[in-house]
């Protein structure tokens, strides 16, 4: 299974995900240079963290235009998995992939720390495996990673259960003083409506292995892997059944 991970001038976290993602079983990641136009031979895509043209103008305003984008916006409309960690969380904002920004930390300063996120969706493509409460220990580093959305988008991405991790203390508590950057609501982590495209702050690639502290980050990409294939299997499925349809329906030639 080929994850895509894609770099732009200034990604200082694809070789972070290269690394985690082939520390897993079953996986296997790829660079793929942002000028490239196609990803057709990848089963998923991830954007790293960094600082995708030196963040200039706005975080990821600049990253949306490259050519690959156009690649990653079709692939993601056709269903195909999208993961955006950091850096890729505030692109996927500003190409329209996922609502809402990314602005400055409350605290005006940038913040690296190791953070618990506490799993709000046990459903979706991205935390097949994880209990709906359970939390998941993993890093940030950013300096505008605070999430902000207008009280119409938030009440959306509440109803349709789009928020799928947000910062909490040990005990699991939603409260301020878990809240690393300011996020409106503690949010860590949002998904599209169709579920297939998956922006959050913290960065699951630097908890990917016990030895780095936690391993949480591991079952993000396990359950994307779960994810494809199970679609691949119930494609097969299909197809088989369609092929019998069209046996059982050959008339019979008579000599």
């Amino acid at each position: 299974m080929k994850f895509a991970v894609i770099q732009f001038p200034g990604s200082n976290c694809d070789q972070d995900c290269v690394a985690g993602i082939n520390g897993l079983g079953g996986l296997h990641a790829e660079y793929v240079w942002h000028k490239e136009t196609s990803l057709d031979d990848f089963d998923a895509i991830v954007l790293p963290g960094g600082f995708a043209y030196g963040d200039y103008l706005r975080c990821g305003a600049i990253a949306r235009f490259s050519p690959v984008m156009k690649a990653v916006i079709s692939d993601a409309r056709a269903g195909k998995l999208v993961l955006g960690t950091c850096n890729g969380f505030q692109i996927l904002c500003e190409a329209g992939l996922l609502p809402g920004a990314l602005v400055r930390n409350r605290s005006l300063r940038f913040v690296c720390d190791m953070v618990i996120t506490r799993v709000e969706v046990d459903d979706s493509p991205f935390t097949h495996g994880c209990t709906k409460g359970s939390l998941l220990r993993l890093p940030v580093a950013h300096g505008e990673g605070c999430f902000f959305a207008d009280a119409k988008t938030l009440r959306d991405l509440n109803a349709n259960e789009q928020v799928i991790l947000r910062y909490a203390d040990a005990q699991g508590r939603i409260v301020s003083d878990a809240n690393p950057n300011g996020s409106i609501e503690n949010i860590a982590g949002i998904c599209s409506r169709e579920r297939n495209v998956f922006g959050l702050m913290p960065h699951p690639d630097r908890a990917s292995d016990a030895r780095l502290g936690s391993a949480d980050g591991a079952k993000i990409f396990r359950s994307m892997m779960q994810t494809i294939s199970a679609a691949c299997c119930r494609a097969s499925s299909a197809a088989n059944a369609l092929l019998d349809g069209c046996s059982q329906k050959r008339p019979t030639m008579v000599a």
